[in-house]
Formats: structure tokens, C-alpha cells, sequence
């Protein structure tokens, strides 16, 4: 058996479904013509949307890795909430997330379940029951922490319409599209659930703004 570098991210063995954990090389020139390599062994242009949907998700999970380092920074003893805690559910997204990646590379492939979409959905609710009605659209800033989230949110979005256009070609479960789209409200609900004290100082839209110029 031989381990191939699918997708910059995602190894597999070509017999089975194994999930490598070791790369020998790391480059092989193999994708200098400007195509990549499926579980399959095909070869596709690295801008298919195979790759265009992964690549999203990739970049989704390294955006949930700076939030990550923020909230280390953080004084945890001086926070309203439990950074830890947080932290664990970003740990547990990153690991879904290499799961949806997995799923788009190798369609024979399972790891996203409705139990890890009923699970954001219980930390969605989670948070939001502490949070004041929105009573309007807000603005996307704050702190760098927020504003990292709302990026990570963008992103999530950018990644749910790439699978969704990937769907239009080949079967994706819906359930990884799901899982995408909840994750997004998740970092939604994030970003208003970290303002410091829990006290919501965020900026809403405003016509008068736009009324002045």
C-alpha cells in the first residue's frame, strides 16, 4: 500500500479508508502541471470544484486555529466565560472539519453525523440563551478576537456555497452541507458570546450613518 497527498491535507492509504497520520515527503512535483490527486488515484486541475470545497474547508479550519490562539491569550480567570470550555469545542470543530474534508475527497468516506450537527446546535443554544435579542443587523467589529470569528463565519459561508456547487456534479451527503451552515451560526452566536462581561457592546446598523453623507 502506498500513501498519497491528497489535497495538500487529507492521506489516505489507496486500499481502505484509513486515515494516514505520516508523510514521509512532503513535496513530489507530482502537482506541478497543475493537477492534484483523488483517493481514487484520478487527477484532477487543482481549481476543480473538488478541490475548490476542500480548500475552503481548509482555510475554514485554520481561521478556527487563530481563534483558538486568541482565547489562549486571554486571562482566563478575568473572563466571563469559560475559555477552556470554548476552546475544547474548537478543538472538537477542527477534528469535524478534517472529517468534511475526508468526506469530500473520499465520497465513500463517513464522518459527519446528525449527532455532530445536534451538537453545535446544543452549544448554539447554549450561548444564545445568555445573550440579549438583536434588534437589528450589526456591524463585523470589535475586539481582534470578534472580528477573527466573524472571518471564520465569512469563510464557513464561502465553504457551504463551494460544496454546494460541488453537489451540483457529484453526491455529498447533506449532512456535510448542514454541518457547514450550522457551523457558521455557531460563529455568529461566538462572536457575541465572547464580548468582554458578557454585555453586548456591539455596533448596529444605522440609517443615519448612511443619512449624513
Amino acid at each position: 500500500m502506498t500513501i498519497k497527498h491528497t489535497a495538500n491535507f487529507y492521506l489516505i492509504y489507496t486500499k481502505g479508508l484509513f486515515m494516514g497520520n505520516r508523510l514521509s515527503k512532503i513535496y513530489t512535483r507530482t502537482g506541478d502541471d497543475g493537477t492534484s490527486g483523488l483517493a481514487d488515484g484520478s487527477r484532477l486541475a487543482k481549481d476543480d470544484a473538488v478541490f475548490m470545497a476542500m480548500g475552503d474547508v481548509d482555510e475554514l479550519n485554520s481561521h478556527i486555529g487563530m481563534i483558538d490562539a486568541l482565547l489562549d491569550g486571554l486571562d482566563a480567570a478575568s473572563a466571563h466565560f469559560d475559555t477552556k470550555a470554548v476552546r475544547d469545542e474548537l478543538n472538537i470543530i477542527s477534528h469535524l472539519l478534517f472529517n468534511v474534508g475526508g468526506e469530500l475527497a473520499m465520497p465513500e468516506f463517513i464522518g459527519i453525523h446528525d449527532t455532530h450537527i445536534s451538537w453545535l446546535e446544543a452549544r448554539i443554544d447554549k450561548m444564545n440563551d445568555n445573550l440579549p435579542y438583536l434588534k437589528d443587523f450589526i456591524l463585523l467589529k470589535g475586539s481582534v478576537l470578534i472580528c477573527q470569528i466573524h472571518i471564520a463565519r465569512s469563510v464557513a459561508r464561502r465553504a457551504e456555497r463551494s460544496c454546494i456547487t460541488l453537489a451540483k456534479r457529484t453526491s455529498i451527503r447533506p449532512t456535510i452541507t448542514a454541518f457547514v451552515n450550522r457551523l457558521s451560526d455557531y460563529l455568529f452566536v461566538l462572536s457575541r458570546f465572547v464580548t468582554p462581561d458578557n454585555k453586548v457592546n456591539e455596533t448596529l446598523w444605522n440609517a443615519k450613518v448612511l443619512g449624513e453623507l
